[in-house]
């Protein structure tokens, strides 16, 4: 069982940065990829990126390429997700989420573990 805790959402103009991070439970973070997903109001989770278990292989949306970053510190059990150059349409609930095997990063049924979530809201 793994619990997580997403904490670093909040308000911020057009332009600005945050950093989520995501904090797990357990002794065997290391065992699990990780992912984060978003939420806006009305419509489907949708996947942000994702990282595999030593951090070796990352994934991102095409949405957020060259915006966003997906890091993981497994000595602290948490992943991070920094965010520059943010748009209001990153508006959304950023979840994050953990898998004990491979499969497609990108659905959300790949993940067997989710975090209640953090607000994101951005301003324009």
């Amino acid at each position: 069982q793994v619990q997580l805790v997403e904490s670093g959402g909040g308000l911020v103009q057009a332009g600005g940065s945050l950093r989520l991070s995501c904090a797990a439970s357990g002794r065997t973070f290391s065992s699990y990829a990780m992912g984060w997903f978003r939420q806006a109001p009305g419509k489907e989770r949708e996947f942000v990126a994702a990282i595999t278990w030593s951090g070796g292989n990352t994934y991102s949306a095409d949405s957020v390429k060259g915006r966003f970053t997906i890091s993981r510190d497994n000595a602290k059990n948490t992943v991070y997700l920094q965010m520059n150059s943010l748009k209001p349409e990153d508006t959304a609930v950023y979840y994050c989420a953990a898998a004990r095997t491979s499969g497609n990063w990108r659905i959300p049924v790949t993940y067997d573990y989710w975090g209640q979530g953090t607000q994101v809201t951005v301003s324009s």
